[in-house]
């Protein structure tokens, strides 16, 4: 069979577009409804947060307006924190968490910043209610590490962020996510972790990487 020449490469490249393009189209012709998602971050790997933030800015870029409720790292200086409170009044943060478990010692004291957290992400959610919502989107970041060591109850969690207004955007992050949870996300992504200096080199938690 005698080699192609570069033109007939491209045509047939071309051709393989022409057709991924009318498919796509096909595709997304019916795809016309609009509402509030509930999206899940979970998994072992790093960059759960880090996903959830850049839906954040995104939303921010785009003029909607963001609450986020961060249920562990509250007492940690971070760099999207610096970076979103030049935001102004477009984004309401609230660092309601007091560190991991191994950092206060004190599980009362981490079950009252949890339920501290959730009555606040309660109140930012309800606020939406209305015509004139304060926000388009929020954050719930770290809401499945309390979940997994049942500082709030799942079942409650779960029933109110179904019952949310309907074009409000919600994202939950953690690692292991529960099943119900999940069950009632709209969308979930489980990031796979395949390599980690921290684990196979020693090396520490870096600025502007992980804070």
């Amino acid at each position: 069979m005698p080699e192609l020449t570069e033109e007939e490469v491209n045509a047939r490249a071309n051709e393989k577009a022409k057709k991924r393009k009318a498919a796509r189209e096909k595709m997304l012709a019916d795809k016309t409804k609009e509402k509030g998602l509930l999206i899940v971050h979970t998994g072992k790997g790093k960059g759960k947060s880090t996903a959830a933030f850049g839906l954040v800015f995104r939303a921010l870029g785009n003029g909607m307006k963001v609450g986020i409720v961060q249920f562990v790292k509250g007492k940690w200086e971070t760099g999207e924190r610096h970076a979103l409170e030049k935001f102004g009044d477009q984004v309401t943060i609230k660092a309601m968490g007091e560190g991991f478990t191994w950092d206060t010692q004190d599980r009362a004291r981490d079950i009252a910043a949890a339920k501290g957290a959730w009555e606040m992400a309660k109140e930012m959610i309800d606020a939406c209610r209305g015509e004139d919502r304060p926000y388009d989107m929020i954050l719930l970041d770290e809401l499945n590490i309390v979940l997994r060591y049942d500082y709030l109850p799942l079942q409650e969690v779960v029933e109110f962020l179904e019952g949310r207004p309907e074009m409000l955007h919600v994202i939950v992050t953690g690692r292991n996510a529960k099943e119900p949870l999940i069950e009632a996300a709209d969308l979930v992504t489980e990031m796979t972790q395949v390599k980690h200096p921290f684990r196979e080199q020693g090396v520490k938690a870096q600025l502007g990487i992980e804070f």
